[in-house]
């Protein structure tokens, strides 16, 4: 049996809706676990404890938007987290810096540092850890 022309025309376009819809579903799902982190949602919760850089993005409303999963600034590994959350309010958009690390004995996030940085050129620190990073308290216990 000889397939015509339009038969598998119309094939590879079927499979082409197919393989672009999910394709899309897929992104959509990886772009909505990370919103289910703590590293995510220490950020924001950190940002919504500022009342000063609220007014300052015309927050509330605050408007957080999906990460860009092609941005080379997000990254996340076993033991290392750093993501850019863009959010908006009504005066002013940017985005907000995540930096993380894994504490490997609780199997728990640690937010090390969160920046909001406006459109504006503004940077608002918003958190900033004072616990050492794991490398710094190898270096002080070396030193001693």
């Amino acid at each position: 049996m000889r397939a015509s022309v339009q038969q598998l025309r119309e094939l590879a376009i079927f499979f082409g809706v197919v393989s672009g819809v999910g394709c899309g579903t897929m992104y959509y799902l990886i772009q909505k676990s990370f919103t289910k982190k703590d590293y995510y949602t220490g950020a924001l919760e950190k940002l919504e404890s500022q009342p000063s850089a609220l007014e300052t993005i015309g927050a509330p409303p605050l408007k957080v938007h999906h990460l860009s999963l092609m941005d080379q600034y997000n990254h996340v590994d076993k033991s290392a987290a750093q993501i850019k959350i863009p959010i908006s309010g009504s005066l002013l958009t940017g985005h907000l810096f995540s930096t993380a690390i894994r504490d490997h004995v609780n199997q728990r996030w640690e937010l090390q540092d969160v920046i909001l940085k406006l459109e504006d050129g503004k940077n608002i620190p918003i958190y900033h850890s004072n616990t050492p990073l794991q490398g710094e308290t190898e270096a002080i216990v070396n030193v001693s």
